[in-house]
């Protein structure tokens, strides 16, 4: 998925991400949040260890993908919007279910979306990203 294909609808207002985000502020939480998350809402299908084995992945017409290699599959380059995306529901289409209203509560901190802006996007959600960053092989 392209950036343009990258259009976040937020309180209706548009917000397009692009790649290039970091976290702006430190957060509150830690990776062990994010572990434990990604342990609660994504290991049945995704596996403990992020491969697509996970248990309810058999009963799927369509088998998670392997999220060890999103970098590679990205030549080289992680793609973090588009992680974010998938992840929070952004991005619509696909078997995998949204989780962004998991997040609406969420602290909000700022990330680079482009040199020098900054936008607001759950802590949650950068954490898991980030998490899934750290997996790559």
């Amino acid at each position: 998925m392209g950036a343009a294909g990258i259009r976040a609808i937020a309180g209706g207002a548009s917000l397009a991400i692009v790649l290039g985000v970091a976290a702006c502020q430190a957060p509150v939480t830690g990776p062990q949040v994010a572990r434990q998350d990604f342990a609660d809402h994504c290991a049945a299908c995704h596996g403990a260890d992020a491969r697509g084995n996970g248990p309810a992945a058999q009963g799927l017409a369509v088998q998670p993908p392997d999220l060890t290699t999103l970098s590679a599959r990205n030549g080289g380059s992680f793609p973090l919007v588009e992680v974010m995306s998938q992840i929070d529901g952004y991005s619509r289409g696909g078997t995998m279910p949204e989780f962004g209203a998991y997040l609406l509560e969420d602290r909000q901190v700022l990330v680079e979306t482009a040199p020098g802006v900054q936008t607001p996007a759950p802590e949650r959600l950068v954490l898991m990203a980030r998490y899934l960053q750290s997996l790559q092989r």
